[in-house]
């Protein structure tokens, strides 16, 4: 749990385009409420990748500051997202005996984790999130929840997410330097899958594709376990300097054209005519909305096809029949989902945020807060965890201490 005041939780979303602060509190019914938000130009960041410190430290800064004020509260400590091409993934195995008394307890997940950890990486990684997939006991396999099954050994397949130590320590740098605390450094696409997938969807199995500013990041779901993640060096950024170049004009004006008049639709025969501001002293022009929904659809279709590759070679593609949730800032020009279907020979949808309340929430239920969302999720159900285990370790010990006292 964060260690800001009055129980909050904070989520700092570091994109390449945008840097965005949600803060939050939970009530007495384990509930996620809204407090404040922030959102602040994003300057020192490539491709997920810090590449100015100095510039990185001033976004946080206005962004976390932003909330603060928002929400009446100092924001003492955060939740960060990561993202980029160095991250890798991998299945792993681990294996160890069951010891307190044949019965699974916290001690052995922890020591099947520490089994299935012992890889060798290359000296720039490490490791991220070691993520369970299921268990078996003796045999008996497919176990979601072993904590009191009894048993001789106990088998745990996990996913391991790993990425390069340096965009990690550059990003911890730059939070230390607002005189913030990082409390943990997460998964920017298993982040926002936590805030816009459901349960079944991720029980049927299910992709979700993130579309963020320098990266389309994606995450696959089968058995209600993740099973595979990867990352697209392409996003909105691209499609926002397709169009500068295309339309002659700055990438400002792009991106504001892009947000007011963004459309893909792939059979679009209106003659609305959309006006470009010229660069420097030159005139605005008159040009066909036709045109911008082209060079818009041929950069997004291009990114959908290599997202497509990916789950081809992740070997999932049959196995996620809830289809695609496209979020992210990204996600939202119009007749997205028909041009994602075309590609994907799949249903998709475009998730928004889900599980938090307040008065006023409908600001982030929007795709470009799903992973600043869902750090604060994912937060709050590891602190709900610490929790359990603290309970676990007790009843233990109460448990052998009985024994000792009368047997």
């Amino acid at each position: 749990m964060a260690k800001n005041d009055k129980n909050l939780i904070v989520g700092l979303d570091i994109g390449t385009s945008t840097v965005k602060t949600i803060i939050a509190t939970i009530d007495e019914d384990n509930d996620i409420n809204f407090e404040g938000h922030g959102v602040s130009k994003s300057l020192g960041m490539k491709r997920g990748m810090v590449i100015d410190i100095n510039s990185t430290v001033q976004s946080i800064q206005d962004s976390t500051e932003t909330a603060a004020l928002m929400a009446g509260h100092k924001v003492k400590s955060v939740y960060a997202s990561i993202s980029g091409n160095h991250i890798r993934s991998s299945d792993a195995h681990g294996r160890a005996a069951i010891s307190d008394n044949k019965e699974v307890s916290i001690e052995d997940l922890n020591s099947v984790e520490e089994s299935a950890k012992a890889m060798t990486l290359p000296n720039d990684q490490e490791i991220l999130h070691v993520l369970p997939k299921d268990y078996e006991i003796d045999g008996q396999d497919g176990i979601k929840v072993p904590i009191g099954m009894s048993g001789i050994a106990l088998d745990g397949r996990y996913h391991l997410v790993t990425g390069a130590k340096n965009a990690r320590d550059n990003i911890e740098k730059c939070i230390k330097k607002c005189s913030i605390d990082p409390d943990g450094i997460v998964l920017e696409q298993l982040a926002s899958s936590m805030s816009v997938l459901t349960k079944d969807e991720k029980d049927l199995g299910v992709c979700l594709v993130d579309i963020g500013g320098g990266t389309t990041d994606i995450a696959i779901y089968s058995n209600g376990s993740i099973e595979y993640t990867s990352s697209v060096s392409l996003g909105g950024d691209q499609v926002t300097n397709d169009l500068a170049q295309a339309l002659k004009t700055s990438t400002y004006n792009a991106e504001e054209l892009k947000k007011s008049h963004g459309c893909v639709v792939s059979e679009y025969n209106s003659n609305d005519i959309v006006e470009v501001p010229g660069v420097g002293d030159r005139p605005s022009r008159s040009i066909t909305k036709y045109t911008l929904v082209e060079v818009m659809s041929y950069r997004y279709r291009e990114i959908f096809n290599f997202v497509s590759e990916k789950i081809m070679q992740s070997g999932f593609d049959a196995r996620i029949p809830a289809g695609i949730v496209l979020t992210g800032g990204s996600s939202q020009s119009e007749g997205i989902e028909d041009l994602a279907e075309s590609v994907f020979h799949k249903q998709v949808r475009v998730g928004v945020p889900q599980k938090i309340s307040g008065s006023s929430v409908d600001i982030i239920k929007n795709p470009e807060f799903a992973a600043c969302v869902g750090l604060i999720i994912y937060a709050k159900e590891k602190g709900n965890d610490q929790l359990a285990h603290q309970e676990d370790d007790f009843l233990s010990f109460l448990r052998g201490l009985y024994k000792k006292l009368f047997y």
